[in-house]
């Protein structure tokens, strides 16, 4: 049984550092049993120095501060806020290293280490303490010492004047732990008071109304080991009922839970969910509970969970948190350092190839910081500086090395070993970076480095002779204490109460993927390193490349969904073979569908199955609130303010519902029309709006291709005929999935007959001025301090028309149908939306297709269909229109167009 691991709850804003230095490049090489074992004895030592330096300059404090040689102990030190309710006057470091000394063969240590513990430890300390952190390090780690303690036992050499004693401890601080638990809802309170609990005055504590997911949701192994271990089922009882309302309160819809929960009310208080700070352990803890108590209701509810995880909040390689009630949101755009545990979680579950991509996500930011920092963007610079010596990256590394084989994570165990010995080695321990960019160290060496860094780096470079027991048969917690597997046969008086309704049977397809045969997931040990090297390429590339591995049956590695281009021949010739196929619709959006068995072999079906789900995950990435249409105003003569043209938004720019004024300018065709390479007549568009087609490059290329031009503005006129926003649902021009913040000219989306409308006005009077708004504008506002025109004088009937049509806003319709299909997967470029999955279109449209990273079905794909003509070859400042358009005047076309102002008036009227 693979055993995944461990994290913490909450993220203490302490500051930490680093400096970049080149890394080393590595591409599976073999290590050698002696590299292997010289790395593993450089673990070892590197442990001695810290544990060493506590117990010579610390003990019996709760933690050593490395860089003053000294014990932390709390009240003479200052304040550091949240992070000091770890700290108990319990020898924290002690206790929480306790089975890693076993696990190190240091067992004349840890037989000491115990007596120590014995004579010196109390626990009925008038202090306040977090209860998370309190089980998970203190309590996991008398039980696991316990564990080991018996197991030493049990092999007649060691411990035999053991009688339990630490279990004894064990019971004593789980008794002190639960008062906290005495509330409406089951869940406990965030602090306690070891020696009064939560209730009086004396207590200083009790008075908590919100705690976070991952502090409720922590508990069930430690409390559910201790039942077992003593046959007392209070504690798991307990823990069990957390857990019950947790799940209870999940979002029905979304099926995820917030961060932080109000513990009386059962209110979320903080509705964003991802699977870093503060939720992190409590999908760890579903999952393990199931592995070490064998109860099918934890396995449902996680599995349940994780469907949504990687629904809404995986965007391989990145997980980003959403909010609850509108996952389809992004909550932030920016990632902490805590859920580099979800990849060693992953391998547990059985779900290895997004595991491999997010480590290796995790493993680029680690070799561009040295260290992960404690937070840092989607483009994956520092948001956060700090990390305080975290685990997290090293347990997934063990984890994977584990479920692959691949040497490759071996080599990232080394970079780990390196990055610590000459970054944050002092001469008595290891402090914490208090600035990765800087190098700077913090006064701080957590029990959790000693606890968990160490155990799982030794792990990663051991062979199974150097291990005193076999780790298969215990269960890691989230502080990496190790619990026997055994404990799910031992005696539990009291049945688990369930809270599942009837309608809520287990469903056996919730337990697929779990502990699986990775030899048959992965036949080539090579396989591992495609899925990397695209997601090594966009962090870091400054290392070579090896030629990639060529995939059996795909005859070439397999194609990514953010790669992919509906105009390009190779990759439809790839679709081909993965069994999808590309459907032009007439509307001109694109439409996908897979059929497994025609593929060319069961890999390359896989990878076509892989590529939907990516293409799945893309759109949803980009489905953010749909923001309302925008205006472009014809001010210039004839037109004066009176005509308006509906434009779609875009999610980068200037925004221009913050724009009091709007962005007035003449227009200008831009050279080349497609606006996809540098603009040629920059002296014509420099200081207009520039006019663009639709199509062979991203929107945001175009914007940044005429700023650097010196447009002040730009609108893109969609190349598919015929297409309008009287019939189409509103386009919303969305990134090319990189940072935008680049980009501050305006960009406006026009579809082609309202396109055409401006470009005929282009033709007849050479020169039109266009005001570029959130909505049309009132003509006093327009023509505010000029001469108006003879024609419209105050008073005039021409006036009252114009200042009429000028206080009217754009509308579209919203309305879509999806599209059916029966016993396929089927993916629509522009909006994803299988029908397996039942999911109703939603009309948010998208980036341009030809290097779509998301697509909405309903939205227009862009370039879908190659054109007759090459657009970069469109070399006319002026291109003409369609034979039936050009015929037209553009009073016609003005008729035409003034039925859409009565829209604009009703979108007034709904205040968009």
């Amino acid at each position: 049984m693979l055993t995944s691991s461990p994290h913490h709850a909450t993220m203490s804003p302490v500051l930490f550092l680093l400096m970049l230095f080149g890394a080393i490049c590595s591409f599976g090489k073999p290590m050698t049993r002696e590299e292997k074992q010289k790395l593993r004895n450089q673990v070892v030592e590197m442990f001695d120095h810290a544990y060493q330096n506590y117990m010579d300059h610390a003990y019996p404090a709760d933690e050593l501060m490395p860089l003053t040689c000294r014990g932390r102990v709390r009240g003479l030190e200052p304040s550091r806020g949240d992070v000091d309710d770890a700290l108990g006057k319990f020898s924290l470091t002690l206790i929480d290293t306790l089975d890693t000394l076993v696990l190190l063969n240091k067992t004349t240590e840890f037989e000491a280490a115990v007596r120590r513990v014995l004579s010196d430890v109390r626990l009925d300390n008038d202090i306040v303490v977090s209860v998370f952190e309190t089980n998970i390090r203190v309590l996991g780690g008398l039980l696991g010492g316990h564990s080991m303690a018996v197991m030493l036992k049990e092999g007649e050499q060691h411990m035999q004047w053991y009688q339990d004693e630490l279990l004894h401890m064990a019971k004593d601080l789980g008794l002190r732990l639960l008062p906290a638990f005495n509330t409406s809802s089951g869940l406990p309170y965030p602090r306690v008071n070891l020696k009064h609990g939560v209730r009086g005055p004396e207590t200083r504590t009790g008075t908590e109304t919100d705690t976070c997911t991952a502090c409720a949701g922590t508990m069930i192994l430690e409390f559910a080991a201790l039942s077992r271990f003593t046959g007392d089922p209070v504690f798991e009882e307990h823990a069990r009922r957390a857990l019950d309302f947790l799940w209870e309160k999940r979002q029905r819809n979304s099926n995820l839970v917030g961060t932080t929960i109000n513990i009386h009310s059962g209110e979320w208080v903080r509705r964003d969910s991802g699977v870093g700070a503060g939720i992190d352990s409590y999908y760890e803890y579903l999952l393990k509970a199931y592995v070490l108590l064998g109860d099918d209701e934890f396995l449902q509810r996680f599995n349940t969970h994780y469907a949504s995880i990687m629904k809404y909040i995986s965007q391989p390689p990145l997980l980003l948190d959403v909010h609850i009630h509108k996952p389809l949101l992004p909550a932030r755009t920016w990632m902490d350092s805590l859920l580099a545990f979800f990849p060693g979680l992953q391998v547990l579950k059985g779900d290895i190839r997004p595991a491999i991509e997010t480590h290796e996500m995790l493993y680029q930011v680690t070799k561009k910081h040295n260290f992960l920092p404690e937070a840092f963007t989607t483009d994956f610079r520092v948001h956060w500086a700090q990390h305080p010596l975290r685990p997290e990256f090293a347990e997934s590394t063990y984890f994977l090395y584990k479920a692959t084989g691949d040497p490759y994570y071996l080599e990232a165990g080394r970079t780990i070993l390196f990055n610590l010995n000459r970054f944050a080695r002092v001469p008595c321990g290891f402090a914490a970076m208090k600035d990765v960019r800087t190098g700077s160290h913090e006064d701080r060496m957590d029990s959790f480095f000693l606890a968990e860094m160490f155990k799982y780096l030794f792990l990663l470079f051991a062979e199974a002779e150097d291990l005193p027991f076999d780790v298969e048969d215990y269960v890691f917690t989230t502080e990496a204490h190790l619990l026997p597997l055994s404990l799910s046969t031992a005696p539990y008086s009291s049945a688990p109460t369930s809270n599942r309704t009837s309608d809520e049977e287990l469903d056996d397809s919730n337990f697929d993927w779990t502990c699986p045969n990775t030899r048959l997931l992965f036949p080539d040990p090579a396989f591992p390193r495609n899925l990397r090297e695209p997601i090594r390429s966009a962090v870091d590339k400054s290392c070579p490349r090896p030629a990639p591995y060529r995939e059996p049956g795909m005859g070439r590695p397999p194609l990514r969904a953010q790669d992919f281009m509906a105009n390009n021949p190779e990759h439809l010739e790839l679709l081909r073979r993965m069994g999808v196929s590309l459907i032009h619709l007439k509307d001109g959006r694109v439409q996908l569908v897979q059929h497994a068995t025609q593929a060319v072999s069961a890999v390359a079906a896989e990878d076509g199955v892989r590529f939907m789900q990516e293409m799945m995950e893309l759109s949803s990435q980009q489905q953010k609130e749909q923001l309302p249409p925008r205006a472009i105003q014809i001010v210039s003569h004839p037109f004066f303010g009176r005509v308006v043209l509906t434009a779609g938004p875009a999610q980068f720019g200037t925004d221009l519902s913050k724009s009091a004024t709007g962005v007035r300018g003449f227009v200008t065709v831009a050279e080349p029309y497609s606006g996809c390479s540098e603009i040629t007549n920059a002296e014509y568009v420099q200081g207009h709006i520039a006019l663009l087609q639709r199509g062979q490059c991203m929107f945001a290329e175009k914007a940044r291709h005429i700023q650097k031009a010196g447009a002040i503005g730009g609108i893109v006129i969609d190349d598919n005929e015929g297409s309008s926003s009287d019939t189409a649902p509103l386009f919303q021009m969305a990134g090319d999935g990189r940072n935008t913040d680049d980009v501050t000219v305006p960009l406006l989306f026009l579809f082609h007959k309202e396109g055409n409308i401006l470009l005929e006005a282009l033709k007849e009077y050479r020169e039109v001025e266009v005001l570029l708004s959130d909505k049309a504008r009132d003509r006093a506002a327009i023509f505010k301090g000029k001469t108006l025109p003879g024609s419209l004088i105050e008073g005039s009937a021409d006036v009252q028309e114009a200042e009429e049509d000028t206080r009217t806003e754009a509308t579209t319709p919203t309305s879509c149908e999806p599209v059916s299909q029966s016993q396929i997967s089927t993916v629509g470029l522009d909006e994803v939306s299988p029908a397996r999955e039942e999911v109703s279109p939603v009309a948010t449209p998208a980036e341009e297709a030809p290097q779509e990273e998301t697509s909405n079905m309903d939205a227009q794909a862009d370039s879908a269909q190659p054109k007759e003509e090459e657009r970069d070859s469109e070399k006319t400042k002026e291109p003409e229109g369609d034979t039936d358009s050009s015929s037209q005047s553009v009073d016609e076309l003005l008729a035409d167009w003034r039925e859409d102002l009565e829209a604009f008036k009703q979108m007034e009227k709904d205040e968009l």
